[in-house]
């Protein structure tokens, strides 16, 4: 399961995030967090499993808005 999951995060980094994605047309930066929320996600698959890196990635993309504070995020 956790090998999906990184695959479709990988697929979703490569093709379609509007960061790094080959149609995203503002090649720079949109994410006002680093590391991004889908590396955030992944890392946290990769790191504490398929359930709770899903829902830390979730939550973290729930904060997500233009006046947020701190910018830098690692995670825990």
């Amino acid at each position: 399961m956790r090998t999906v999951i990184i695959s479709l995060i990988s697929f979703y980094q490569k093709v379609v995030s509007p960061d790094t994605g080959v149609f995203s047309l503002n090649k720079g930066t949109t994410c006002v967090f680093y590391p991004t929320c889908s590396e955030y996600m992944k890392q946290g698959v990769i790191k504490y499993g398929s359930l709770r890196g899903l829902w830390m990635g979730m939550r973290r993309i729930l904060r997500c808005h233009p006046w947020q504070k701190e910018h830098i995020d690692p995670l825990p």
